[in-house]
């Protein structure tokens, strides 16, 4: 129910609080080195990025562009989202952390590193953010298809990813598990143990990745501001149901468009 004008509107507003000036329409595009920063999320006790020193000097030697470090851990809030208020890419683990994107200015890229058997397509709250008309970021999700390039954590606590709880049975089944099967949010022990491995991340692929998407970005002088009169609420909706036969019911639902649909621009109507 938020759309890609409110999500930026609420960040600035909290930025001015914290007295951090917000970086425009992408300027860290003209003003090279000095404005524009790629920026990599570390974590120093669950989902590490094994290799993280060797991404940051991948990223550094391909972009030709400063990269610094934020951490939860280490840092204060205000202090990771000055930023990445002028960072041009984010690099992060999947994890909440990735919330801060929305202080991203526009043009920015977003980069979702996801650990081996956790497939993209069924984790999205981050690409669907990042995509919301209106926010004007470039969404990319790289996936660990190696096995070697993991670490799990079989012991620890059940909360953190550990399976020595279940019986044995259940145990192999997770070991040998290549994807995670859609489950509920958010106790399920196979999506724990895989969430919450360490990755060693393969430097080329997440280069090839990053080479492939960066593309098709679209230009930000292209991009058209994002109208901010909405649909209102359907009107006069009515949801009927009736006895077809002992084991036949029909089920009907009608309403009304909103009142205001004729003044939008609109191809399509669900």
């Amino acid at each position: 129910l938020v759309s890609g004008n409110q999500i930026p509107q609420f960040a600035s507003a909290l930025m001015d609080r914290l007295n951090i000036p917000r970086v425009e329409d992408g300027d860290w595009e003209k003003n090279g080195e000095e404005g524009g920063v790629h920026v990599v999320f570390s974590r120093s006790s669950t989902r590490l990025i094994l290799n993280e020193a060797e991404v940051i000097r991948a990223l550094a030697q391909e972009f030709q562009m400063r990269v610094e470090t934020v951490s939860l851990e280490e840092q204060s809030f205000p202090a990771i989202v000055q930023v990445l208020s002028r960072a041009s890419m984010l690099v992060s683990m999947h994890g909440a952390q990735l919330i801060t994107s929305l202080f991203l200015p526009r043009g920015a890229v977003v980069v979702e590193l996801f650990p081996y058997a956790v497939n993209p397509e069924q984790y999205t709250p981050y690409k669907t953010l990042a995509s919301l008309p209106g926010m004007n970021l470039h969404y990319a999700a790289w996936r660990n298809s190696l096995e070697e390039n993991t670490v799990a954590h079989p012991d620890r606590p059940w909360d953190q990813g550990g399976i020595a709880h279940l019986d044995k049975e259940e145990q192999d089944r997770i070991l040998a598990s290549q994807d995670v099967p859609r489950h509920l949010c958010c106790r399920n022990p196979e999506w724990l143990y895989r969430i919450y491995q360490d990755t060693k991340v393969d430097v080329p692929s997440l280069l090839e990745l990053l080479r492939e998407n960066l593309k098709t970005r679209p230009s930000l002088r292209k991009a058209r501001p994002v109208s901010t009169v909405h649909p209102g609420r359907v009107r006069q909706a009515q949801c009927l149901t009736s006895v077809q036969a002992a084991n036949e019911a029909k089920l009907t639902v009608s309403w009304q468009i909103p009142w205001n649909l004729k003044y939008l621009k609109v191809r399509e109507v669900k």
